[in-house]
């Protein structure tokens, strides 16, 4: 079974339908996913460089498409990749996710099985990341507390001289 997701516009004056077919708008982008880490304009200003302000931000998130160049540091900046600036559509996300858990038929009943299967999957895969994650850094404060006690052990025999 096929599953095709799109965006019908109404006019409400003369009932014509359209398929809505521009490009997400990546400023507005930007400003989501800044949101979504809690993040204020001034904050990114201050990770985006010294030639950033507050207003510069704003005036960033309020442009449509922004230049190839400056997606790599936002992306830095704001944890996500290029694409994601580029490409996430979250109205098409709201359609999907309405779509998957609205409809009652056998098709939405697979489709999220699939979601959460792949969810589960990713959120396994996330929980390994985070794991080595945490040894690393056991790892990384055992060595630099043995490090230390080796050099206080070192100027107590220097002192003692």
């Amino acid at each position: 079974m096929s599953v095709g997701f799109f965006f019908i516009f109404v006019d409400m004056n003369e009932h014509e339908v359209s398929q809505k077919s521009t490009a997400p708008h990546q400023g507005r982008n930007v400003k989501r996913f800044r949101d979504m880490l809690g993040m204020k304009q001034e904050t990114l200003a201050t990770l985006l460089g010294p030639e950033w302000t507050q207003k510069k931000v704003s005036q960033l998130e309020s442009t449509e498409v922004i230049d190839r160049g400056l997606l790599t540091p936002l992306a830095a900046a704001l944890h996500v990749t290029p694409e994601a600036i580029e490409h996430f559509d979250g109205e098409k996300m709201l359609a999907v996710i309405s779509n998957t858990f609205n409809t009652h038929d056998s098709g939405s009943t697979q489709i999220s099985t699939n979601i959460v299967n792949n969810s589960n999957a990713a959120n396994e895969e996330l929980l390994q990341d985070i794991k080595k994650l945490y040894e690393a850094l056991v790892k990384e404060k055992d060595s630099l507390l043995k490090e230390k006690d080796e050099r206080i052990a070192l100027l107590q025999r220097l002192s003692e001289k």
